[in-house]
């Protein structure tokens, strides 16, 4: 009868350890995975942001070209003289067309551009933060459960050891510079 109790203390023992030693790995597997989902939000934001700064960009330019051609053309000042080649009857269709075309497109769509970039840009930073924030309750778990008995024991055993903080780099720790991107 001894020996049946002593052989199910050691079944539940090796079942403890068992259950401890994946409980550790996991939360350790949870913390690589925090890391990884943290890198890919790091690398959607530099790629992401600046090309959504030169897409911009690019309308803002040619708003301001077209807006350029419509305001040249309203002024009185088109003439043979300045355009050999356009007749005055063409000039006059030319200009009509170009303002039907402002007058069916009156807004200026670059404030559009500006409200989806800082939208994006928001976006991408709240979860980047979200990440963070996982991160950081992911190690904080896995270290206390490497240091609490009785799994500190188990951690021990199997070499288990406390997940260093991850922190940012001087540069990371700096915004991105919005401004100079638009250089």
């Amino acid at each position: 009868m001894v020996t049946y109790i002593l052989c199910g203390i050691g079944v539940l023992v090796v079942l403890y350890v068992v259950m401890a030693f994946n409980r550790l790995s996991t939360r350790r597997n949870q913390i690589q995975n925090a890391i990884s989902s943290l890198d890919s939000l790091f690398i959607q934001r530099a790629e992401l942001i600046p090309n959504l700064i030169e897409t911009t960009k690019q309308y803002m330019q040619y708003e301001q070209e077209t807006l350029s051609q419509i305001t040249e053309l309203r002024s009185p000042t088109v003439t043979e003289k300045q355009n050999p080649y356009l007749q005055p009857e063409q000039g006059k269709k030319v200009l009509m067309n170009f303002m039907a075309r402002a007058e069916e497109y009156p807004e200026l769509k670059a404030n559009t551009q500006f409200i989806q970039l800082q939208r994006a840009f928001s976006d991408c930073e709240e979860q980047i933060s979200a990440g963070r924030r996982y991160l950081s309750a992911s190690i904080t778990d896995y270290n206390d459960a490497i240091v609490t008995f009785p799994s500190n024991i188990i951690s021990g055993l199997f070499g288990f050891t406390k997940y260093q903080w991850q922190y940012a780099t001087e540069k990371q720790r700096q915004a991105i510079d919005a401004k100079e991107l638009f250089k």
